[in-house]
């Protein structure tokens, strides 16, 4: 069995701490590895170390940082397919949705080599006689990144892009669940000559998470996993101190309007829905059709397509629509939900509970599930199920279907199927959710943009990548500069001075 390690000053370290935990294979429920679990020990050691590797890292100048970023970029499309096949290995995404995985991330990567661009400050001549006034934005010094266990490459590289680019030095506790994507990527770094020290891979659990809040030298925490875990981390960096951006859990919303093109609709919620075994964010979790007429249509599409759906282990290749969930209590979490939905009276139209796949019995597979008739009041309505789970809630009016969305605790993201402008316009315009699709199921945007939800979704003031990335990872200095020539003698005992 592999033993996994940190990453620190540029190389793969044993842990000290004698705790490990296991990761699966989830297609066949089997221990393939173990991953130690940092101490606090550990933890400020690392931090320690990244501090003083971040003194020269600095100082470096933005162009250099990033001709770091730009062999990256060739360097992990170099390594595509083995990031792919290893992160499919322990998440269970299909190979296909596993190049996507890392492929999202390169492409925040690609926009961090116009660093130099991004980290230019402002600059007035003649503010006064003879002074002269500018900013500039510089690096934290050690910030740290928290991941989840369902973009093991996408996420952690929406984190050590920008924050690298902009001078940092990154700690990055990825998920203890799919460990090894994050190191093969430290390693593909340091091949682009990132300097030893400045990124490093720290493994852990919660004492590792609490020795990163507690840590007076790490200046800023983003975190992406639920919301419980991002109330904590969100309220104890804060309360020390700390710059936190934290995002949270979804329960995404899909609203069909009578005059939307049903069969792209039902293509898109099944996408949507049932991709990655619906262990996204940004997953539609809850379709809203308009109408019983259209919640009728839109079923008749569904139901045949859902059960057309080829659940499979990723080496199966493209005869696979999504692989198995990422561990078996979150197989257990997903069932016991569907059986509330049941309990609590809603239609089970296409029940998953009993998949079994001949040669996996003991993966963590879950069938594909459809409600219908669920209502607001239900758990599989008000919960985060993050599996292959569609509720249908059927709206009266477009004022119902948009107010559900409104009203919901999460605000992730969300999506309108259309053929009407103005409709369109009004829903983006009115809806409480960060991110909007209009005709688009999953609404990630780029990155030369933000990722970021609303409610209970989001806590910080910036988004994810894109220009507020470059906002979290540095602060302004402002500098008011005047020289010897030309000064007036004499004290100035106001703020008129420079008048």
């Amino acid at each position: 069995m592999e033993e996994l390690s940190h990453w620190i000053d540029g190389a793969r370290v044993a842990g000290t701490s004698g705790r490990f935990a296991d990761v699966y294979n989830p297609a066949t429920g089997e221990v393939q590895a173990r991953v130690p679990l940092a101490s606090q020990a550990e933890m400020d050691d690392a931090v320690a170390r990244a501090a003083k590797a971040q003194l020269a890292w600095g100082a470096t100048n933005p162009q250099k940082r990033a001709r770091v970023m730009m062999a990256a970029v060739g360097l992990i499309n170099r390594d595509m397919d083995k990031l792919a096949e290893k992160l499919s290995s322990e998440h269970g995404k299909t190979f296909v949705d596993a190049k996507g995985d890392v492929q999202r991330g390169l492409e925040v990567i690609e926009y961090c080599i116009g660093a130099p661009q991004l980290l230019k400050g402002e600059y007035t001549d003649s503010a006064g006689p003879g002074i002269d006034m500018y900013s500039m934005r510089q690096p934290l010094g050690v910030v740290a990144g928290i991941t989840p266990f369902n973009f093991p490459a996408m996420i952690p590289l929406w984190k050590m892009g920008p924050a690298l680019a902009c001078g940092n030095a990154m700690i990055l506790k990825p998920s203890e669940r799919d460990p090894s994507v994050p190191l093969m990527l430290a390693e593909i770094f340091k091949e682009a000559g990132l300097p030893d020290g400045v990124l490093q891979v720290v493994h852990g659990d919660k004492d590792a998470v609490d020795a990163i809040l507690d840590n007076d030298t790490v200046q800023a925490v983003g975190f992406v996993g639920s919301t419980p875990i991002a109330q904590y981390i969100y309220a104890r960096g804060c309360a020390n101190g700390k710059r936190v951006q934290c995002f949270g859990g979804a329960k995404n919303h899909m609203i069909i309007m009578p005059d939307a093109d049903m069969d792209q609709a039902a293509d898109a919620l099944i996408g949507a829905g049932y991709g990655a075994a619906g262990e996204r964010c940004m997953a539609v979790s809850v379709a809203v059709p308009v109408g019983d007429g259209t919640a009728d249509a839109l079923r008749d599409r569904l139901v045949p397509k859902i059960e057309a759906l080829k659940v499979g282990p990723w080496t199966a290749g493209d005869d696979v629509d999504y692989g198995p969930v990422v561990t078996a209590a979150a197989k257990d979490n997903i069932l016991r939900l569907v059986e509330t939905g049941v309990d609590q009276g809603a239609e089970l139209v296409v029940d998953g509970r009993d998949f079994s796949l001949q040669g996996y019995e003991n993966g963590f597979f879950v069938g594909p599930h459809l409600f219908d008739h669920v209502t607001t009041e239900m758990d599989i309505y008000r919960q985060e199920i993050f599996g292959p789970v569609l509720s249908m809630v059927r709206a009266n009016s477009y004022d119902d279907a948009i107010g559900m969305a409104m009203d919901h605790e999460y605000g992730n993201g969300t999506a309108i199927f259309t053929r009407d402008g103005d409709t369109a316009r009004d829903f983006a315009h009115r809806i409480n959710i960060g991110m909007v699709g209009i005709n688009v199921p999953i609404p990630v945007p780029l990155a030369y943009h933000t990722f970021g939800g609303w409610k209970k979704s989001g806590f910080g003031d910036l988004n994810q990548h894109g220009p507020d990335a470059f906002k979290f990872y540095t602060r302004t200095k402002t500098v008011t500069s005047r020289w010897p020539s030309g000064i007036k003698e004499g004290a100035a005992f106001n703020f008129k001075a420079m008048d």
